[in-house]
């Protein structure tokens, strides 16, 4: 069974580094210093996210219906996968989400409120943003 490496140090949370690298099949070895890719870091939710939007073609909507979310929890997973790997996301954006996600739990509520959504189907929509 093969295990993914981890990308950060569980004593102090720096990031780890490749040290040695094994061949299965000749048992060749070879001893540096190698980093991993920038991906092979990311948590293994935001690989699968990734996955998810590179299938959807970057389609928003398409992403929000493959996994049942919201888009302001869409733009937020995009977000965390930028941040991950390194890249600053610019303050307009997050506060243009931030926005989005109060206005979308202000609909939520509304809906809520005149019937139009069962409380149970409210609690789901308001977890996934």
């Amino acid at each position: 069974m093969k295990y993914k490496a981890p990308g950060k140090c569980p004593v102090c949370g720096e990031k780890l580094s490749i040290t040695k690298l094994g061949c299965p099949k000749c048992s060749t070895t070879i001893e540096g210093d190698f980093q991993p890719c920038e991906f092979c870091r990311l948590p293994e939710e935001d690989l699968e996210f990734i996955k998810v939007f590179i299938k959807c073609r970057g389609n928003i909507k398409d992403v929000e219906k493959e996994l049942g979310i919201s888009y302001p929890t869409v733009r937020g997973k995009l977000d965390s996968v930028i941040r991950g790997l390194g890249y600053e996301v610019s303050a307009k954006e997050t506060l243009k989400e931030n926005n989005d996600k109060v206005n979308t739990r202000n609909v939520i509520l509304d809906q809520l409120s005149k019937g139009e959504i069962t409380p149970k189907e409210a609690t789901e929509k308001l977890k996934n943003l």
